[in-house]
């Protein structure tokens, strides 16, 4: 392979011609086998990283840190990144050492030499523009990286809120289509009282859309940066105008509403808001995983079981066991799921471990973040689109669920009484005989308030007692 020749504080190295990248992206190349997941997995990374390059350009240019050359060069060459140029450059694994130094360096060295051929010099020509005193001026990787990191998780929620609303209007459609079919509700696996089908899966799809609001809130916070704090938050090396000059360019670069902390000292070392973020994920995996199981147990059988729905059929089940057909969908979902709340602990460890002025497990934190992001919407997109969207309705399973069930003496309460529903379910256990039969032959109620008691709109919502005539 050509190489060429490019010298840091380690002494020289070599890097392979063709690479837009330069020395210190290939040390970390050669320290960092770790995920085998590079930068360029995740574009919005990418991107964000170089609007905050293209962002201090402009405030270094204005306040006559850059020359206006200089500045220009960068600025396009941040631009080409951005629309998704040279993303495949972006080679350091997430994981590292350094609190995201060599991210940071690897981002630097590819816009200095993609700007550097905007200015007709060959890569690795650090005399003309150069990747530390120019793309990274004013800058550190303790401000620079984990601005970027919190614009890119902005941008990786967005297709994940489109997915969440997604199903939702999925769930809705069922709940509409299912709307007339009574069934039994179910608590602690054993029968309740009843409901319709359509009510499961409306509160279904109301589970999930609570989590866009939190999302959004999360991402407010991720939107409060600490630009212009350099290396602790102090400021050191930047002109006492530049801080405010970049976060307001990065605003309208990113189109984001992008502000300073108030205390850039702990914004260097707080990750508050990557906690936050990953709460909401973790509380919406939760509630995937939930609405997995459910899915899974409501179709189980499918003649066996509750069967009370059928799950579209993706793939044979099984190698050995002709015929069988497995949730293999909702099973797929809640593996995903246990990964987010898996990860929210390593979260949770790695924003604690901060010590004095910086949180060096910054890294850890990003890549689980934007993984989980990715993960999530895919794996939403997969059950909208491969399950819910499919799903039929048994309703002559929950029909016959229904009819044979005590749980139905529940709505007798309030006209019978507490001892004689307990008896009355008591006998219709032991027996096999229908609740309204005992009812019946005990005399307890007429058919006329027997018949308003156990309707679908009585026991499926509140009713005035008033309204049903208790007298034989």
């Amino acid at each position: 392979m050509d190489t060429r020749t490019e010298h840091d504080l380690l002494g020289d190295a070599q890097v392979p011609s063709h690479a837009w990248y330069g020395i210190q992206t290939q040390r970390a190349l050669e320290n960092f086998a770790l995920s085998g997941t590079p930068i360029s997995a995740f574009p919005e990374l990418v991107q964000a990283l170089a609007m905050v390059k293209a962002a201090a350009a402009k405030a270094n240019n204005s306040l006559g840190l850059l020359t206006d050359a200089k500045a220009s060069a960068i600025e396009a060459a941040c631009e080409d990144i951005i629309q998704g140029a040279l993303h495949d450059q972006f080679v350091v694994d997430l994981i590292q050492g350094g609190a995201g130094t060599s991210t940071n360096m690897n981002a630097n060295e590819v816009i200095a030499n993609l700007a550097l051929s905007k200015l007709g010099h060959g890569k690795g020509e650090y005399r003309y523009l150069h990747p530390n005193n120019d793309v990274n001026c004013s800058q550190s990787t303790n401000d620079a990286y984990p601005t970027a990191a919190k614009l890119a998780m902005v941008a990786a929620t967005v297709p994940l809120k489109r997915a969440i609303e997604a199903i939702c209007q999925s769930l809705e459609a069922k709940g509409s289509e299912f709307a007339h079919i009574l069934k039994m509700g179910r608590t602690q696996l054993q029968d309740a009282v009843p409901m319709t089908l359509g009510q499961e899966f409306d509160a279904f799809a109301s589970s999930l859309k609570a989590d866009i609001a939190r999302i959004d809130d999360a991402c407010q916070e991720l939107c409060v940066v600490n630009l212009g704090g350099t290396a602790i938050g102090t400021g050191i090396n930047t002109h006492p105008a530049y801080g405010p000059l970049a976060v307001r360019a990065l605003a309208e670069i990113s189109c984001l509403p992008v502000t300073a902390a108030d205390n850039l000292i702990d914004a260097t070392t707080d990750m508050g808001a990557f906690v936050s973020l990953s709460s909401v994920l973790k509380r919406l995996a939760v509630k995937l995983s939930k609405l997995s199981n459910d899915l899974r147990l409501l179709s189980s059988g499918p003649r066996t079981g509750l069967g009370e729905i059928r799950l579209p059929a993706m793939q044979p089940g099984s190698s050995i066991m002709p015929g069988k057909v497995n949730p293999v969908i909702p099973e797929a979902v809640s593996q995903v799921a246990f990964q987010v709340i898996g990860t929210d602990v390593t979260i949770t460890l790695a924003a604690e471990a901060a010590q004095l002025q910086l949180n060096a497990m910054e890294p850890v934190i990003v890549y689980h973040l934007l993984n989980n992001c990715a993960l999530l919407t895919r794996a939403i997109t997969m059950l909208d689109s491969r399950c819910i969207q499919g799903i039929e309705a048994n309703e002559a399973k929950c029909e016959q669920h229904l009819n044979t069930s005590i749980g139905i003496v529940t709505a007798l309460v309030p006209h019978i009484g507490y001892d004689n529903a307990t008896r009355i379910a008591g006998e219709a256990l032991l027996s096999g005989a229908g609740v309204a039969e005992l009812v019946r032959r005990d005399g307890l109620l007429s058919d006329e308030a027997l018949g308003r008691i156990l309707s679908p709109a009585a026991m499926v919502s509140p009713v005035e007692l008033g309204m049903v005539n208790q007298a034989h």
